[in-house]
């Protein structure tokens, strides 16, 4: 039976784990995972591992008390969502009310500049944004700042730092964070828009206005025209528009305006309001929620980081029959038969059965495992041919081993592309030691995973001893 995936709050939490686990290791406690079950299996499978991730998780996380430390960055974010549109109601209401004098008369247009203005530049920076790709347009100055404060770098590193920086690095960052904080812009917008409405339909139950326009550097004829343009939709499907006749005797100056007059107006305000601010904001907003969601699924852990790696050989070891690799060939007939009727139990172990074993510039001092024979160490272009030779002809698995030690440049890596390509199916690597007893250094280590993603390695084929 498959597993169903976990959601993306559930992956964080493994993120926010590793973070403290990194820095702060020592001050936790790991009685409850010493005796957690590991599962050997022959193929690894992500969705697997990552509930086997989910699971240790759910352990530590218990034993030492970190649920609200995990929590906390999540209810920071809700507060300062709050307050954002909070204040975006009451700016809002402030435009609207600011925009209608004290006297008996609306300017439509003053009114529609400082409600749907702005909202029309930001919507454009945001579009540019997103085309673009352009994180300050696309998420908004007001959008940043609000994510940014309950998040902001602490000089000492604690659990609930690490975890907080954790969280805002997944959700907050990247594509996931792109159309988040623009579903928050969008969620401004919206409220700013709507609460300007709602003030100016409040406004006008309680009082009469008589609508007016007016310019003075534009020609006289651009109002009335930008008036027929924008109703020609809103007329289109029933809404009420001032006609020309009600267009004219509405300039500045002229007074005199009938109930017929005063409430094509009205409905042309609310009718602009709602068809040239609410409904683009409310269909970018359904975009970026979207967009959001389905990131979030596709979203998964970079199992090439060596904490993943080595969580990787504990939970989820290969299961397989352990066998001489690369067997010798002169060996006498007795003792092959002898060999074969030993029964050799089932363990666990990360490395694949009658692999032909290959080196990549390995010097004396390095180590292989026991029972593992290099074939070929591939040092100068005839042993590159060599080893070229053998891959294309090779049935078997592949066993490429690096020194651990080193760094891998360039030329390495086009070499152990080269291999990889040629390989029928994809090789494991192995990272070899000097010294069995003295750890991969951390830096050494990640580099040498990264080469092998580059080189189309599966990160369940990356061993390290």
């Amino acid at each position: 039976m498959s597993m169903k995936p976990l959601s993306f709050s559930d992956v964080v939490r493994i993120e926010q784990l590793r973070n403290i686990e990194a820095t702060q290791k020592e001050r936790l406690s790991y009685d409850s995972i010493k005796d957690m079950p590991a599962y050997p299996s022959r193929e690894f499978h992500y969705v697997d591992f990552v509930h086997r991730l989910h699971d240790r998780a759910n352990f530590l996380i218990r034993e030492n008390k970190l649920q609200d430390a995990l929590q906390h960055p999540h209810q920071h974010f809700v507060y300062a969502q709050r307050v954002c549109l909070f204040l975006a109601l009451l700016l809002g209401g402030l435009a609207a009310s600011q925009a209608v004098s004290e006297s008996s008369t609306l300017n439509i247009y003053w009114l529609l500049a400082v409600l749907l203005g702005f909202n029309f530049i930001s919507l454009v920076l945001w579009s540019i944004g997103i085309l673009m790709k352009i994180p300050g347009l696309s998420s908004g100055i007001v959008a940043q700042l609000v994510s940014w404060l309950p998040f902001r770098q602490h000089k000492e590193l604690t659990i609930s730092s690490l975890a907080s920086r954790a969280w805002w690095e997944r959700y907050l960052t990247g594509r996931i964070g792109k159309w988040r904080i623009s579903a928050l812009t969008h969620k401004f917008w919206l409220v700013y828009l709507a609460s300007g409405l709602a003030l100016l339909i409040l406004m006008m139950l309680a009082k009469q206005y008589n609508f007016t326009w007016g310019t003075t550097l534009l020609p006289d004829s651009s109002l009335p025209q930008i008036t027929r343009l924008l109703g020609a939709p809103l007329e289109a499907i029933g809404l009420p528009v001032p006609q020309d006749e009600q267009i004219t005797v509405s300039r500045i100056g002229i007074k005199g305006q009938d109930t017929e007059t005063r409430t094509a107006w009205a409905g042309f305000l609310m009718g602009v309001l709602l068809l040239y601010g609410i409904v683009p904001r409310i269909l970018v907003l359904g975009l970026s929620l979207l967009m959001q969601h389905w990131y979030q699924r596709r979203f998964k852990l970079d199992l090439y980081l060596p904490y993943y790696i080595t969580l990787r050989q504990q939970l989820m070891g290969s299961q397989m029959e352990t066998a001489v690799i690369d067997a010798d060939p002169y060996a006498k007939k007795s003792h092959i038969q002898q060999a074969s009727d030993v029964r050799r139990p089932i363990q666990k172990s990360t490395l694949p059965l009658n692999a032909i074993a290959l080196g990549i510039e390995l010097d004396a001092s390095v180590r292989w495992p026991n029972g593992i024979s290099c074939r070929t160490n591939i040092i100068d272009q005839n042993s590159q041919d060599q080893a070229l030779l053998t891959i294309r002809k090779l049935k078997e698995p592949l066993l490429l081993g690096v020194a651990a030690h080193r760094l891998p440049d360039r030329g390495v890596q086009r070499l152990i592309k080269e291999l990889v390509d040629n390989a029928a199916q994809k090789p494991w690597l192995i990272l070899l030691k000097q010294n069995a007893s003295i750890p991969i250094a951390s830096t050494r280590e990640l580099a040498w995973f990264r080469l092998a993603e580059a080189c189309g390695i599966p990160a369940d084929q990356v061993i390290s001893r």
